[in-house]
């Protein structure tokens, strides 16, 4: 399928990647109340999803990114775009995401895609839509397009699915963020997964994962092989990331699928623009705005947000319920 050319403008504000970036972090200040329900995994643990609905016929379930949850701003702000366009939301929170620790001593990693499909199980059977689109963010997005990619069974409820500001190549994205220019993200992400897994060694004080390797590590290099990689079965980092990056599995996608990347998103290597595959899977489409930066696509005009994002995916969610 082409490539599809992006009418993202941004004002001369937004041009700048990292104030994209961290635009609605620091801004957005609309709130959404969540009714809560919380299911159950078959291995003893729990997911907490925050439904915002209205009693439509179409349901977007939203996946956050690396240490979000319901409460990241990107998130409500969709939700609340969805809601007053009669869309129904259901907001992920992956586990050890919802304000309070999981059960178990693994939390979640970005290929999880086994939580994705309890979650429809459980919306199938406890809900009637007649609707329902994956929206992941970031490495949700990885999740939502590993998860259509691999499924050989998709309930047929599910028409497709969107991607936004997704690091398709796990490896090259570690890397993108271990440069200089992404310090102050690469810190943030280092200072909560690692005060999250200290405080899982105190839960399960036998565990064997390395504590000095943790309060070592100073990269996704580093805490993967310390952490991700032994709790949940891989070799090392090289071998979780090569087994969870999405960009293998995108060419066995059978629904609509969209990804939009920005070009100057630096989360992101060459690696994680998946041109190739877009133009040989009639299913996919790749929007790669030269702006927008990591989760931003922030624009205004007169003092007023103009919500690009929200729109762009309400439009292609229109498209693909239509057909």
């Amino acid at each position: 399928m082409p490539i599809i050319e992006s009418n993202y403008k941004p004002s001369l504000l937004f041009k700048n990647v990292h104030l994209n970036t961290v635009y609605k972090t620091l801004f957005y200040s609309k709130k959404n109340t969540y009714k809560r329900e919380r299911i159950t995994t078959k291995d003893n643990d729990f997911l907490d999803l925050d439904f915002s609905i209205n009693n439509s016929n179409t349901l977007v379930i939203a996946l956050h990114g690396l240490e979000g949850s319901s409460k990241s701003k990107y998130i409500i702000s969709v939700v609340n775009y969805l809601n007053n366009n009669n869309i129904d939301c259901v907001a992920v929170n992956f586990r050890g995401c919802s304000g309070e620790d999981n059960n178990n001593i693994y939390s979640y990693n970005s290929g999880q895609t086994e939580d994705i499909t309890t979650i429809i199980n459980y919306i199938l059977t406890n809900c009637n839509y007649k609707n329902i689109v994956l929206l992941g963010y970031s490495m949700g997005g990885n999740i939502t397009l590993k998860y259509l990619g691999e499924t050989a069974k998709i309930p047929p409820q599910i028409k497709g699915g969107i991607a936004i500001s997704t690091p398709c190549d796990l490896e090259g994205s570690s890397i993108a963020l271990s440069s200089w220019y992404n310090t102050v993200y690469i810190k943030r992400f280092m200072r909560s997964l690692k005060k999250k897994t200290l405080l899982k060694l105190e839960k399960f004080p036998d565990c064997k994962i390395d504590k000095n390797a943790i309060a070592k590590a100073k990269t996704f290099t580093d805490f993967d092989n310390a952490v991700t990689a032994p709790l949940f079965g891989y070799k090392n980092a090289q071998d979780y990331w090569r087994q969870c990056s999405s960009k293998q599995f995108l060419k066995e996608i059978k629904l609509p699928t969209l990804i939009i990347n920005a070009l100057d998103d630096t989360f992101l290597s060459k690696s994680c623009y998946p041109f190739d595959e877009a133009k040989t899977n009639n299913n996919l489409f790749l929007e790669t705005p030269k702006y927008g930066g990591h989760v931003g696509f922030n624009s205004s005009k007169y003092g007023k947000d103009l919500l690009w994002s929200e729109n762009r995916i309400l439009n292609y969610i229109n498209h693909i319920i239509s057909k």
